[in-house]
């Protein structure tokens, strides 16, 4: 996996020694020398991970991580801090300062290899959701970068598989302050507990009693109710080895007993912000596709989603030899609505009109805004009749109930034209039924409205 590895080191054979490393290995490399530097490299997306050297003259590794972390256009970029400083309290402050994780000098290859493809496969995730995300900004939903990398990582679920008694209870007790957890010594009803609730995160002992700990994060990192949630292993010294092999199948973090409270809570809370970051973004990119899709007045499907579905529908009616049905419904004399009441009480009764339409469809239908006061609606599997006795159940409900105008109390009748049509065997596309559809319109329209009309035999 190629990536685009930055390089921040004062010291120049530090710079040379990890570049040829990581050249061997594909990766492609950048370097600067200072702080300042490394934060215009970063800004300007040229690189898709940092290796960040934490003593530097000026700004050190400290206050880069920092500035790197609290910047919604670099807080996904991983960074994974360089140090001499091998002392609980130093990875603490890296920690808390967003650092991702830390190699101790001399660096280790194996480490450093495993540590940068993993994270390298975490961002390309990531990249992946804020491309996307980003096109919510012309929604006017706000800038979900923003949102996201405001996250503060704390009140999180939290799952605890371990079956040593005393280690729970120690771990509990650090965590307990900051999050809610559950702890489940038995590996297969934690599996089930982890597929059916909402957790942030999992922490997974490898050494349970007759059971390899390994193998449930492989599940957990595999299983679609749980492949977004971060896992974090539990590793005895001897346990190297096993938590390489974790990191290579996309767990997300570890921690060698035995535990250090704090780096515990630091690690706990940068895997949940990073979850939740992740999650931001994913809400948005749906948030945008329903936007796209979805009439922002009445909140039914558009036309380009009837468009974009209507096509497929249809050919497969047409090769199963399956019914379809076509309703297409106009408010009767809405400009006078308008003229009479304002545009506002038209909209409301617009959007009322489209509720109450919907309640009277099923799951499978398609309902969509054609345009101005006209809605389609597209009934899979529904004959002529049953499509007519539809549209005139519509048609009385709308005329039973006055509409409510919120803005002044009142209330106005509203009645509903209806055209009906329907698949037939020389249909070219689905244009051919909602032109009958609209021709039957304009007949209910000139009968005298406030009717349900079927097209031509």
């Amino acid at each position: 996996m190629s990536a685009r590895i930055l390089i921040v080191d004062d010291l120049f054979p530090n710079v040379k020694l990890l570049e040829t490393k990581l050249s061997l290995e594909y990766f492609d490399v950048l370097a600067a020398m200072n702080g300042p530097d490394a934060l215009a490299i970063c800004e300007k997306g040229l690189c898709d991970l940092v290796l960040l050297d934490v003593m530097m003259p000026g700004m050190d590794g400290f206050e880069v991580c920092r500035r790197l972390k609290s910047n919604p256009n670099t807080a996904h970029l991983p960074v994974v801090m360089v140090t001499a400083l091998d002392q609980p309290s130093d990875r603490l402050r890296g920690l808390d300062a967003g650092a991702d994780d830390f190699l101790t000098k001399p660096i280790d290859d194996t480490a450093l290899f495993t540590r940068v493809r993993s994270l390298v496969r975490l961002k390309a995730v990531t990249d992946e959701l804020r491309s996307r995300a980003m096109a919510s900004r012309d929604f006017g939903m706000g800038d979900p970068l923003a949102l996201a990398a405001a996250e503060t990582g704390l009140d999180a679920s939290i799952l605890l598989v371990e079956d040593r008694p005393g280690s729970a209870d120690r771990l509990a007790a650090a965590l307990g302050q900051h999050h809610t957890l559950t702890v489940e010594a038995d590996p297969h009803k934690a599996l089930v507990l982890a597929t059916e609730g909402a957790f942030d995160l999992a922490l997974v002992s490898l050494d349970l009693q007759g059971f390899d700990g390994l193998r449930l994060c492989s599940q957990l990192r595999s299983l679609d109710r749980t492949r977004t949630m971060p896992v974090m292993m539990i590793a005895e010294a001897h346990d190297r080895a096993r938590v390489t092999r974790g990191l290579e199948f996309g767990v997300h973090d570890y921690l060698m007993r035995p535990v250090d409270r704090n780096e515990l809570v630091a690690r706990v809370r940068t895997q949940v912000r990073r979850r939740r970051f992740s999650d931001t973004l994913r809400g948005a990119v749906q948030a945008s596709m329903e936007l796209a899709i979805t009439d922002g007045l009445t909140g039914l499907h558009n036309r380009r989603y009837l468009d974009s579905h209507l096509g497929a529908l249809f050919r497969e009616a047409t090769l199963r030899n399956r019914p379809v049905a076509a309703l297409m419904l106009d408010i009767d004399r809405f400009k006078t609505i308008n003229d009479t009441f304002g545009h506002e009480a038209g909209d409301e009764v617009l959007k009322a009109f489209a509720d109450r339409v919907r309640t009277h469809t099923r799951g499978i239908d398609i309902v969509a805004r054609y345009g101005g006061e006209e809605i389609v609606i597209i009934l899979p599997d529904a004959e002529a009749e049953g499509a007519y006795g539809i549209a005139e159940r519509i048609r009385e409900r709308i005329e039973l109930v006055p509409f409510a105008i919120q803005r002044d109390t009142r209330t106005v009748s509203v009645t509903v034209s209806i055209g009906v049509s329907w698949r037939r065997p020389g249909d070219a596309d689905p244009a051919d039924m909602l032109k009958r559809a609209d021709v039957a319109l304009y007949r209910a329209k000139s009968a005298g409205r406030n009717r349900v009309e079927a097209a031509a035999a």
